[in-house]
Order: C-alpha cells, then sequence, then structure tokens
C-alpha cells in the first residue's frame, strides 16, 4: 500500500458525506429564500471537510495511542493502530488540518459576524477533544451529541446564515434533522465496535444501552428526519422536498442488515449503505428544495 493510499484510507471517505449533507442543505434552503450566495457556501463546505478530516486524524491518533483500536478490531485497520503511519506524525497531521480550516473559517466573519469565531474555535476544540483531552466526548457517551450538533444544527444553520444573515424555525428543525440522520453513519459504526469499545473503556451510547438501543436510535433518527420533511412541505415548500423521505424510509432496511452482520464485509457494507442514505438524502431533500 502506498503511502498516499494510506492517507487517503485516514481521512475516512465514507464519513466525509458528514461534511457534505449540512452544507447542501443549508445552500438549499438559502436558495429557496432565494439568498444563495456561492462564496461563503463554498468556505463553509471547506471548513467542514477540513473539520471532519482533522477529526478523524485526531481519532486515529489518539485511539492509537490509547489502544483503543487494535489489530483485533472488525472494520478497517487504523494506520497509527496499524503500525503504518508513527503517532507524532499523525498528531501533526491533525493539528495542522484543524489549523488550516480555522484559518480558513476566519474568512466568514466577513459574511456573518464576529460571533461565528466562537463557532469556529468551539468547532476545531470539539473535534480535538471529540476523542482527546480530560473529557473525551466519545469515550463518554457524548460522541451522538457532538455530531448532532456540529454536523447538524450548527452546519446547516451557520451555512444558511452566511448566506442569508437571518435564522428560520424551518432551518433549525431541517438542522436537526440533518445532524440525526447524519449521526447514524456513527451509530453503525458503534454498533459494530461495541466490544472492542467495551473492553477498552469506551462508553459510547451502544456500549452504555445495547445493542437493541442502538437500532431503535437509529430507527427513530429516520422517522424524525422524514418527520421534519413532512413538516417543511406543510410549511409550503413543495412536494418535491419529500423526495428526501424515500432514502429514509429505505434506511429502515438497513436494521434488519445490522441485526445479522457477523463478519467485516458485513459491517463495512452497512456502514457504506449508511454513508449513502446520508448522501442520497442530502441530495434529493436540497434537489426538492431548489425546485420548490
Amino acid at each position: 500500500m502506498s503511502l498516499c493510499s494510506i492517507w487517503l484510507e485516514a481521512t475516512r471517505p465514507k464519513t466525509l458525506p458528514a461534511a457534505v449533507a449540512p452544507v447542501l442543505l443549508g445552500t438549499a434552503m438559502a436558495y429557496h429564500a432565494g439568498a444563495w450566495h456561492g462564496l461563503p457556501a463554498m468556505l463553509c463546505l471547506t471548513f467542514a471537510l477540513l473539520v471532519q478530516i482533522g477529526t478523524n486524524f485526531a481519532n486515529d491518533y489518539l485511539d492509537g495511542v490509547k489502544g483503543t483500536d487494535t489489530e483485533a478490531r472488525i472494520g478497517p485497520r487504523r494506520a497509527v493502530a496499524g503500525g503504518l503511519i508513527k503517532a507524532a506524525t499523525m498528531k501533526w497531521a491533525a493539528l495542522g488540518v484543524l489549523a488550516c480550516a480555522f484559518s480558513l473559517g476566519l474568512s466568514l466573519i466577513v459574511f456573518g459576524g464576529w460571533w461565528l469565531l466562537a463557532i469556529g474555535m468551539s468547532s476545531v476544540l470539539c473535534a480535538w477533544i471529540y476523542t482527546g483531552g480530560p473529557y473525551p466526548l466519545a469515550y463518554n457517551g457524548l460522541g451522538d451529541v457532538f455530531v448532532v450538533l456540529f454536523f447538524g444544527l450548527i452546519a446547516v444553520g451557520c451555512t444558511f446564515y452566511v448566506q442569508t444573515g437571518y435564522m428560520t424555525l424551518d432551518v433549525v428543525l431541517l438542522g436537526l434533522a440533518c445532524g440525526l440522520a447524519v449521526n447514524n453513519i456513527l451509530v453503525v459504526n458503534n454498533y459494530r465496535d461495541i466490544d472492542e469499545d467495551r473492553q477498552a473503556g469506551k462508553r459510547t451510547l451502544v456500549v452504555l444501552f445495547g445493542r437493541r438501543w442502538a437500532l431503535a436510535q437509529y430507527a427513530v433518527s429516520l422517522i424524525i428526519a422524514c418527520g421534519v420533511l413532512i413538516w417543511l412541505f406543510f410549511q409550503g415548500y413543495g412536494g418535491f422536498v419529500l423526495l428526501g423521505t424515500v432514502p429514509l424510509l429505505g434506511g429502515l432496511l438497513l436494521l434488519r442488515k445490522l441485526q445479522s452482520a457477523q463478519s467485516a464485509e458485513a459491517y463495512l457494507s452497512s456502514l457504506k449503505v449508511a454513508s449513502l442514505i446520508v448522501v442520497a438524502y442530502s441530495t434529493l431533500s436540497a434537489l426538492g428544495l431548489w425546485i420548490g
């Protein structure tokens, strides 16, 4: 495996839809409001991608040095734990990417005001303390809260705000729906890693409440996300917005696939499907908003 492919794998490409989806939806809402602005939209997208990659690098480094990731893990091998990249190198890569994200995010102040500085600082800080610091979020059942907040409410809301200059209840609800849909990628990941996480003392919600809880959480998140699109329909956003409900309802079929999964290939396939659901949901919903 070449060094380039190792670093590419370390970015965890299957998780990157989590960064694209909220920006796409926030921009679609801005377009529907007649206030689409390409430059801040692209800045938001680049910022979100850098934060996601930085978070993944930090997770690879911190889980590697803590021993959470081992050779026995079911999922794809991690660069630090697998000895493919030195821990110090991954650490500085994570810090470098997050520093780039923060620097880029400063340019959004021009479009949204100085309060965005606090958003940028908290985004970068939480990207690190997700698995690092004295009270890592992912190790204490708060990983899901981080994802719903930063890859849902904040990402959708800020993307909309820097283009329009105001906020609405509909945008907040769509941010919540997006965060829940994106978080299902994490739910599937933690469902797969429950045994390893339990041994490492990583108290995810799946570890705390069990796999049955995870399946219920996954299903309820999809149903709420569908409910928000139905709400938007009744608020006059047009019938095409309901296109986004198709992949969400189809995502319920993944529950049976997860329950029967045993092999690494089956779990990898489930994670891929969860990512594709987010892609389809955000793309079709955004398309519906643009048409509407």
